[in-house]
């Protein structure tokens, strides 16, 4: 019998255990919100080279996660569904699949190893087709094998929060002198920050909870436990977009499980103290947080907005973290909390621009953000085409849909970036790229697939749609009309449309044919809001034209916001290639 040989590694576990298993692995980084089905643990991003792929008993080897701050509610319902990998191993920390792992610990008695190895024997495991994790070691090797290396999982786990400076009401909490909910939490705030590298809490002015998106029965226990538990809120809370439209599903067709379960997690959110706000763009309420205000959101486009264009400063919170934070209204001080850790190491230049379209900002977004992975890129040569906010915004959500960075700046744009030198790392390892658009070219074939087809529903308002884009939209759609194969739908917050109607662009939009939808997303829209027969979807969204053909299998086309109407208005297909691109 041939014994064979394998490597041996050392890591760091973030959370410890033991596991042997083949190993699937890729170089590319993973949203697991809209990029994985929790329920079969199937990889669905169509973008995704690992696509199709099952994760079910593999040790998953790749980078990190990037994308939606969701992640961790799918990473806790694949464990608790026994649909999830039986270890993950990454090359850099990652908070929100940790915290999923930790929480599927914490309170479902689930768990698997996670390991961080550094770069070099990263790539050792990456060629290698069975691994076996015991604590902090890794064997790995072309052949099954069995190891016999010891473990004691107690002799691996410490008191963390006795290596992080407390005050005396962190101490209150963490003893549970306010509740046994707070007390969980300031557990679970402190394993985090740990793991960004901490050494004290801070405290934080408002909390944006993306943890009230139903991903499974998992999400929805994990709040009505903690309101169990005397959970209530110490700092504002807002909402983000829910998964149905919680006034209206009924009538729209919802399944009545589905509809029943997602409005049970947001009152369970809601009866802990927070707001009903129920939109992923908190920016655009009039909480919206100032210049250098500390805060913890969640939901990636909103972070990166808050940090890149408002200024204010928060991490890239995961969900079940963000709730914890609000429970306690106390955060790690670490990431883009602290001056050093805002700076950015990749300097994109542009060159020769051409006259633009609102197609150029989400594209461009998405570009950066393949480019940047987990760096803060910052844009220079933008100021002269003075982007506004609904720009920013577009750019902000297709960046954070495929970088796992907190935030962008663009020199002479975003408040931070007055100049080059405000922003760029005092470090020689800024690596600079030069962009023309037509590198953006490729961007643009692959969000549109379907851009020879005729569209069947219009989609818009990916993150929620603004006042300023309801009034471009009714300037673009008075005194016309859908046509009668078609249907368009609008998602939007409950406060941006009551402005938007008071101001008379809704009746105009509705008028025209189209739909408003509150309090959901896109990204969380099945069928039967979605008919049946429609085959493509048209959007000027660069986040759902990546999310949407997995979530939805259905094609993709990717317009701007007059086009899109225009597609709406004729019935037929018109191949429009932005002129700039070509």
């Amino acid at each position: 019998m041939t014994i064979p040989s394998f490597l041996s590694l050392s890591g760091e576990p973030f959370v410890v255990g033991q596991a042997s298993g083949e190993v699937l692995s890729c170089e590319t980084e993973l949203s697991f919100w809209g990029g994985v089905e929790p329920e079969k643990g199937e990889i669905i991003d169509q973008h995704h080279p690992l696509c199709g792929h099952f994760l079910q008993g593999k040790i998953l080897v790749l980078p990190g996660g990037r994308g939606s701050c969701s992640g961790s509610g799918v990473i806790l319902e694949m464990m608790v569904n026994g649909k999830g990998p039986d270890a993950i191993i990454i090359s850099r920390p990652d908070d929100i699949i940790t915290l999923g792992v930790w929480i599927a610990q914490e309170m479902f008695d689930k768990s698997i190893p996670v390991v961080m190895l550094e770069a070099d024997e990263f790539e050792k495991i990456s060629n290698q087709k069975y691994a076996s994790i015991i604590g902090e070691k890794v064997q790995c090797s072309e052949q099954r094998f069995t190891t016999n290396l010891p473990f004691d999982s107690a002799s691996e786990k410490s008191l963390i929060w006795n290596e992080i400076t407390l005050s005396d009401y962190d101490r209150s909490l963490l003893n549970g002198e306010k509740s046994l909910a707070a007390q969980v939490a300031m557990k679970v705030i402190l394993h985090m920050a740990k793991l960004a590298g901490a050494k004290a809490l801070i405290d934080v002015s408002q909390v944006h909870i993306d943890g009230c998106i139903y991903t499974g029965e998992a999400s929805l226990r994990f709040a009505q436990k903690l309101h169990e538990m005397g959970g209530e809120f110490a700092v504002p809370t807002s909402l983000n977009s829910i998964s149905v439209d919680y006034l209206r599903w009924e009538s729209q067709g919802v399944p009545s499980d589905f509809g029943t379960q997602a409005s049970a997690l947001a009152d369970a959110y809601v009866a802990m103290g927070a707001k009903a706000t129920f939109t992923c763009a908190p920016y655009l309420l009039d909480t919206a947080p100032e210049q250098g205000e500390q805060i913890a959101w969640a939901e990636s486009n909103a972070v990166v907005f808050a940090n890149s264009v408002l200024g204010a400063r928060t991490m890239k919170y995961p969900d079940f973290l963000d709730a914890c934070i609000a429970l306690t209204g106390r955060a790690p001080l670490a990431g883009a909390h602290i001056n050093e850790y805002r700076k950015a190491t990749l300097q994109i230049t542009l060159n020769n621009l051409p006259a633009i379209d609102d197609l150029f900002y989400p594209l461009l977004g998405y570009y950066v953000g393949k480019l940047a992975g987990n760096r803060i890129p910052v844009v220079d040569g933008a100021e002269s085409l003075e982007p506004d906010l609904d720009d920013l915004k577009a750019f902000g959500a297709a960046f954070a849909t495929v970088s796992s960075a907190a935030m962008f700046h663009i020199t002479g744009v975003t408040p931070e970036a007055k100049t080059l030198d405000h922003v760029l790392a005092d470090t020689h390892k800024v690596e600079k790229v030069t962009l023309l658009c037509s590198d953006l070219f490729k961007s643009w074939e692959e969000l549109s697939g379907a851009k020879h087809e005729s569209s069947d529903l219009i989609s818009l308002g990916n993150p929620h749609f603004s006042f300023t884009e309801f009034e471009k939209l009714a300037r673009l759609c008075a005194g016309k009309s859908i046509a009668a194969k078609v249907s368009m739908y609008i998602t939007a917050g409950r406060a941006v449309v009551a402005q938007a109607e008071e101001a008379g662009y809704i009746k105009i939009v509705e008028d025209f044919g189209a739909e408003i939808i509150t309090d959901t997303c896109w990204c969380m829209i099945q069928d039967p809001i979605i008919p049946h027969e429609a085959k493509v979807i048209c959007t000027n969204s660069a986040k759902y034209a990546h999310y949407g053909p997995g979530m939805t299998g259905r094609a993709f086309k990717f317009l701007g916001l007059g086009d899109c109407v225009q597609e709406a208005i004729t019935g037929s297909a018109a191949e429009r290639t932005p002129e700039w691109l070509t």
